[in-house]
């Protein structure tokens, strides 16, 4: 058999396994809506809480019992969570939880339930349906034809949606703080009296940072709506406001998860308010949000692949929730950054979807 033979020999072998793989991972694309319709399922049913309150492995009958169920559906429920490794089944002992499921539970240091209800909610599943009209016409943005309003002003003149938005910032608010105070306590947060989050929600990251830095003075500034339903805190003032007119006084202003859901225009007047708000000796812009390009050196240190591909995938809820939203490459922040008048940056890489930017008068 000659070279071009062996070659074209070759090329068909990688033909057919292509063929077979995509024959298998069409399926996923198919009922890839189903893992997380279970998983939302497990959430509502208390099934990680049942398991954690037994202590032990808990039987399908000692489940069943616990929460309620049918224990034919049930177990048909436990065979799918476990094939998928986020519960583990111990032969003739029972469930068990592993580090996934503890994410599912309502409460706990590692829980993402709210951010799994919201994201799983009907009122943001709907715009998905219009992502491709948003895609072909410069119309209205999906979010919007699906419920008449943007997320914004939709969240404020539903509370209990409003509520939801701000327990899914605040779940990934408690697994993400701890890693930029850790990696950013001395560099970022030594030296200031005080710090303003902008967009903060119900106040879970600023009471973080004033917890492990309690030489800072926290405010927790956002929407009146948000703040009228933000827990009274001792060591964090919550002011109601908008960004777009103006931002509380203080050392630094931080925010996390707030200019994605914007357009660089946006973001731009955003951060100007923000700029306003701080000394212009040494005032500073903490943005815990993604960047996505990929292969950037320097500055900004590549994150893990799995990681980079959660960024890619916000990109896509930004188009569908929000008017202009969208992640950002280390160019595009660059520009909204010097646009809105700083100086200088620089952005720190953590083990989190999230990087973060800190931007000097």
């Amino acid at each position: 058999m000659g070279e071009t033979d062996t070659e074209a020999v070759m090329s068909e072998s990688l033909r057919e396994k292509e063929e077979e793989e995509a024959q298998v991972e069409i399926w996923r694309y198919i009922f890839g809506f189903v893992e997380t319709a279970v998983v939302k399922c497990a959430i509502e049913l208390g099934i990680a809480e049942a398991i954690e309150n037994h202590e032990n492995p808990m039987t399908l009958s000692e489940m069943s019992s616990t929460l309620k169920c049918d224990p034919s559906h049930l177990n048909r429920i436990m065979r799918f969570l476990t094939r998928r490794k986020i519960f583990k089944a111990i032969e003739g002992k029972g469930y068990t939880h592993t580090p996934l499921s503890r994410r599912l539970m309502r409460k706990g240091e590692h829980s993402m339930a709210s951010f799994i209800l919201l994201e799983s909610s009907p009122v943001m599943l709907a715009p998905w349906h219009g992502l491709s009209a948003r895609v072909l016409t410069r119309g209205n943005p999906s979010f919007k034809e699906a419920h008449g309003d943007d997320v914004w002003g939709y969240a404020a003149a539903n509370l209990d949606h409003s509520k939801l938005i701000n327990e899914a910032m605040a779940c990934d608010a408690k697994l993400v703080m701890p890693l930029v105070v850790g990696s950013c306590r001395s560099e970022v947060f030594e030296g200031i009296k005080s710090m303003v989050d902008v967009g903060g929600g119900n106040g879970t990251a600023i009471g973080i940072v004033v917890e492990a830095c309690p030489w800072i003075r926290g405010i927790n500034f956002d929407l009146p709506h948000v703040i009228a339903e933000a827990p009274p805190s001792h060591a964090v003032q919550h002011v109601p406001g908008d960004m777009f007119l103006t931002v509380p006084k203080a050392d630094a202003a931080f925010l996390m998860w707030v200019l994605h859901d914007w357009g660089d225009e946006e973001c731009i007047e955003i951060l100007k308010k923000c700029r306003e708000a701080i000394p212009k000796e040494n005032g500073k812009v903490i943005i815990v949000e993604a960047v996505i390009e990929e292969g950037e050196t320097g500055k900004h240190e590549r994150e893990p692949d799995g990681l980079r591909d959660v960024g890619l995938m916000l990109d896509m809820v930004m188009m569908a929730h929000t008017n202009y939203g969208k992640e950002r490459t280390l160019r595009e922040w660059e520009y909204v950054i010097k646009m809105a008048g700083f100086s200088a940056y620089t952005v720190k890489s953590i083990h989190a979807v999230q990087s973060v930017i800190i931007a000097f008068c």
